[in-house]
């Protein structure tokens, strides 16, 4: 049961590429695309990846429909995760991710080309400690606390064609909507709190968790907005193998900030006040479990959503992922299913 809890959950942090602003603020790469939830075992090893689509051609004023000020904004990532249970409290665990296409594609009347980058994101490191479990025939309660830090990896700075002297050939540049950036160029820190009541015996699980990030200053003297969400959680286990969870997932995310004599609307073409947003998601997903192995599919569903200013909503989002954990390095034979 633990293993397709702490694997088939794939929450997905919420930080893509068009959850802070359309072309004016962006809040980077996802740092996790399949987050854990709890700790792994004493000298368990975990490894994990998935795979994420995402796209949106809808904008906002707030809560209403407005005209779109760009065809489409989509990513193509794939993030991986490796985690070790140091003892069976502390669990260490390592992620990163790389952007096959971050793409903003232009209005056809605009007659300009695709902005398009590719690249690594950024790399987690997140230690997780068990603070509490109680566990019994009927009921098992667990209580985790991570602290996490991430680092980045990819560019917040390339640049794109913005005119060509058809008469030299010369090209000018200017830097790219950070929308479609591989990373947003700061160094954050994670809070991160789970909270899990199950019930084995009926294959009955509900949990909850929390998450803040506080995100720094990149290079360009951006800030973008701090993080903050809070996720419900209920799953089915039927036939020994197959998990249905349910979520409610509610987000903040704040304005974002320049430092001191950085005009973002003139440097950057940014309105830090078409940044920051309120949302609400609803998402299914689907787990199968095989011996050590989890498969398991999700998607975002929005609910509700409020924007500052004029910002590109959230919209597609899908997710498969596959997780595999062993206990190679102990004598502990791999606990069994529930």
């Amino acid at each position: 049961m633990r293993h397709i809890l702490l694997t088939a959950l794939g929450i997905i942090i919420g930080l893509s590429a068009y959850s802070q602003g359309c072309c004016s603020g962006g809040s980077g790469s996802p740092i996790a695309g399949g987050f854990s939830q709890g700790v792994l075992r004493e000298k368990q090893v975990e490894f994990a990846a998935n795979y994420r689509y995402s796209s949106s051609n809808k904008f906002l004023v707030e809560d209403r429909d407005t005209v779109p000020l760009f065809d489409e904004l989509s990513s193509k990532y794939l993030y991986f995760r490796a985690g070790y249970g140091i003892t069976e409290k502390l669990t260490l665990e390592l992620s990163f991710g790389y952007f096959f296409d971050k793409r903003l594609v232009e209005l056809e009347e605009r007659n300009s080309d695709d902005i398009a980058t590719s690249g690594f994101g950024d790399l987690l490191i997140f230690p997780r400690y068990d603070v509490y479990f109680k566990s019994s025939d009927t009921k098992k309660t667990e209580v985790t606390i991570g602290l996490g830090y991430k680092i980045p990896l990819g560019s917040n700075s390339d640049s794109t064609v913005v005119f060509e002297n058809p008469e030299t050939g010369e090209k000018y540049y200017t830097i790219a909507a950070p929308t479609v950036q591989p990373s947003n160029g700061s160094q954050d820190v994670l809070l991160y709190l789970f909270g899990l009541r199950a019930y084995p015996q009926k294959k009955l699980n509900f949990f909850a968790n929390a998450l803040y990030i506080h995100k720094g200053y990149n290079s360009l003297g951006q800030k973008f907005g701090n993080y903050s969400s809070v996720g419900l959680f209920a799953s089915k286990t039927f036939f020994r193998k197959l998990g249905v969870t349910t979520q409610i997932k509610g987000e903040f995310i704040g304005k974002m900030k320049s430092a001191k004599n950085i005009n973002q609307v003139v440097y950057y073409n940014i309105d830090p006040e078409s940044t920051g947003s309120k949302k609400m998601f609803f998402i299914p997903q689907l787990s199968y479990t095989f011996q050590q192995v989890t498969f398991y599919g999700l998607t975002e569903l929005p609910l509700y959503q409020y924007v500052n200013g004029n910002q590109v909503a959230s919209g597609t989002s899908i997710t498969f992922g596959i997780s595999y954990r062993f206990s190679k390095f102990c004598d502990l034979p791999v606990m069994p299913l529930e």
